[in-house]
């Protein structure tokens, strides 16, 4: 079948979940590391995946996007089963990846950066938007990716991924390791994605970040999903979300 076929219909589940994650294990050689992960996101929501270090958050993106290759069970985007599908065919149905350690290429220039991955859908943004929504990164175009501080290297992996035409964003501890007046910067990057009509997973150890951006909270805890919490519960259920962080 032709790998076109497979990009969600227009509308596609609309009425439900545009990724749906039901009963899905995942493995690292022998190791097994997910055990029955089941969650949804919906068209236009903003969802976090929190939970303690080595919980499986980031496992989670990984078989979500097909970089963890030893999964089973169902995942589901605007319908379409991905499981066994290649992670070139999942980006290409619109799924966009920013890992935690950016990869941004250090011998490349902002905008060099920024034009390498290919365009896989029609909607992406030009390189003007992205700059528009990064003022930081139009005024470091000509800085080779080395130049660039912690924040400036996470605008550039988000702007990146955002050109390709991917609708659904899954983003790894986004803020992790920023000062607080970029840790802002992103905040309010993520709710005007989120109104632009971007779909956004985000993994997050900030729960005050979290709180900002996010209409829901799923709650990892030893590679199963234990708890989902909406964001306007997440005051009431702050005590608990802390024990599930050990904070």
């Amino acid at each position: 079948m032709p790998e076109a076929a497979l990009l969600p219909e227009a509308g596609a589940e609309a009425a439900g979940a545009l990724l749906a994650v039901e009963a899905l294990h995942g493995w690292y050689g022998e190791s097994h590391v997910l055990h029955g992960i089941a969650l949804d996101v919906r068209q236009g929501e903003v969802a976090t995946l929190i939970g303690r270090n080595g919980a499986g958050k980031t496992t989670t993106l990984k078989a979500i996007i097909g970089i963890l290759e030893k999964r089973s069970g169902s995942i589901r985007y605007g319908g379409r089963e991905t499981i066994g599908l290649p992670s070139r065919t999942i980006a290409r149905m619109g799924i966009g990846y920013c890992p935690e350690e950016r990869g941004i290429f250090s011998s490349l220039d902002v905008e060099e950066n920024l034009l390498l991955p290919p365009v896989v859908k029609p909607g992406g943004l030009t390189v003007a938007e992205v700059l528009e929504l990064f003022p930081n990164l139009a005024e470091r175009l000509r800085s080779q990716g080395t130049k660039l501080s912690g924040g400036e290297q996470q605008m550039l992996a988000i702007g990146r991924i955002l050109r390709t035409g991917a609708r659904l964003l899954l983003l790894d501890e986004p803020t992790e390791g920023l000062a607080p007046v970029i840790v802002q910067q992103i905040g309010r990057t993520v709710r005007r994605l989120k109104a632009l009509g971007f779909t956004v997973v985000l993994v997050e150890q900030n729960l005050h970040f979290a709180a900002e951006v996010a209409d829901r909270h799923w709650v990892v805890e030893q590679g199963r999903v234990v708890d989902m919490v909406p964001n306007e519960d997440l005051e009431r259920n702050r005590d608990k979300l802390h024990a599930y962080l050990g904070v």
